[in-house]
């Protein structure tokens, strides 16, 4: 016997599948959808079915937008020599927070990963080898996470990028604001000394 009527366990299924979302979790979404009212509820699956339907990946940077081309690419504002390739769209969301950057982005959807069967080709590597040549770039910086699975995305990158003249470069990575050395891994310590910078 099910402790749950079929339409409640559906949708506690499917919250269930969002990341970071454990079965408890997806029950307690599941069982605040079902306490709201019929507007309340209405408004959330047309948010949602909207959001599918307008949002589309920019087919410049491939960042998601609502817009025919984002608004990152067609800003007259921003530094058109200067690339920064992520993995995600969120991530575009940390670096523009910092309000530090200000050139354009270009979105991989994914890090190279042989053990999950991804290669270059599943990627937007192609995608961004054409960008690059489209907008005559100087620099690219690389923004992958620091795991295996980014080093490697950025290594790769680096080599086919270098040899088209253009400056690759890596986000410094080390020591975070407020961390302790003591409790710093080897890995993190290595960075921090070979991405150090005069004061």
């Amino acid at each position: 016997m099910s402790y749950y009527i079929q339409p409640l366990k559906n949708l506690i299924t499917e919250f269930a599948k969002m990341p970071g979302i454990g079965r408890k979790s997806a029950q307690r979404l599941a069982y605040y959808v079902l306490s709201l009212d019929d507007n309340q509820a209405l408004a959330l699956a047309r948010a949602i079915e909207k959001l599918k339907e307008e949002v589309h990946l920019c087919p410049k940077c491939f960042n998601i937008t609502d817009l025919e081309v984002c608004e990152i690419c067609t800003s007259p504002k921003r530094e058109q020599s200067t690339v920064c390739v992520v993995e995600n769209p969120k991530d575009i969301i940390a670096i523009e927070k910092t309000r530090e950057y200000r050139g354009l982005y270009h979105v991989l959807h994914g890090v190279i990963s042989p053990m999950d069967g991804v290669g270059p080709e599943d990627i937007k590597v192609k995608e961004l080898l054409v960008r690059l040549g489209e907008v005559n770039a100087e620099e690219v910086i690389l923004a992958m996470n620091p795991n295996i699975e980014g080093e490697a995305t950025a290594m790769y990158l680096s080599r086919l990028i270098k040899p088209l003249g253009i400056k690759v470069t890596r986000l410094a990575r080390g020591i975070p604001m407020g961390g302790e050395l003591e409790f710093a891994d080897e890995y993190t310590l290595v960075s921090a000394l070979k991405g150090r910078v005069e004061i």
